[in-house]
């Protein structure tokens, strides 16, 4: 069944109106009929509907339940990713979307080889906020995840800071029992920080700042990862730790 998002001023009553972009989707490319069901997302909450008609450029829906998917997680993952070259960015995006992520930071770290100036930076963010939008879509996300500006390693920090429980897959001198230690820490309702370096890893003196606001060092076993898979690594083993261990937790 199809996922959509809506904003609340396109609610009314029990029915929302699905226009723009998503309109012609659902029309011309979807080619959905009056009958059909679909979910209708708005201010995050899920809603099943049923196609109704086109009418003056819109798709009009009426709700037949409320609350009718709940996807997300039971904690709030915000992924700071140290910016990778090429197009990785855009594969670590999907993933983080499809795992649960609740937004993604990319960041400069002293080890990354792409520098992005001020123009890059505006239409890379629009680029991966779009990707952003299809992966929570297609994983049928009752919310968006934010894209954030790109930030410096200083100030990724700062709003590390406001977070209950920061990670970083490094070099862990206990190995697992160290990223076992750290997931017992983690309870329903929390904010969760996850750093990933860049292809170059991390600076020592990054790690050091790290854990000086308190970041657990862990690790993710005993080969070295890319970047991009040690982001969807790190958000797999949060995902699946409170998918079996927090979900229905007062």
């Amino acid at each position: 069944m199809y996922n959509f998002f809506v904003d609340e001023q396109k609610r009314q009553g029990q029915q929302f109106l699905i226009d723009g972009s998503d309109y012609n989707h659902i029309k011309n490319v979807l080619r959905m009929r009056e009958g059909e069901k679909l979910f209708v997302n708005c201010s995050g909450a899920s809603f099943l509907c049923r196609l109704e008609e086109f009418k003056d450029g819109a798709a009009i829906c009426t709700i037949l339940e409320e609350n009718a998917l709940d996807t997300a997680l039971p904690i709030k993952i915000y992924l700071f990713q140290g910016l990778p070259k090429s197009d990785k960015t855009e594969l670590i995006i999907q993933k983080a979307v499809e795992l649960g992520a609740f937004k993604i930071v990319p960041t400069e770290m002293s080890r990354c080889v792409v520098r992005l100036d001020d123009k890059k930076k505006r239409s890379k963010k629009e680029r991966w906020q779009s990707i952003a939008e299809s992966a929570a879509k297609q994983c049928k996300l009752n919310y968006i995840p934010e894209v954030c500006d790109v930030l410096s390693f200083d100030k990724a920090l700062e709003l590390a800071k406001t977070l209950d429980l920061v990670l970083v897959p490094y070099e862990s001198k206990n190995g697992m029992q160290d990223t076992k230690s750290a997931l017992s820490l983690i309870k329903s309702g929390m904010s969760i920080g996850i750093f990933i370096g860049s292809e170059g890893g991390f600076e020592p003196s990054e790690i050091e700042n790290l854990e000086k606001i308190g970041a657990k060092v862990v690790s993710l076993g005993k080969r070295i990862l890319r970047t991009e898979t040690a982001a969807i690594t790190a958000l797999s083993m949060c995902m699946l730790y409170a998918e079996m261990n927090l979900n229905g937790e007062e």
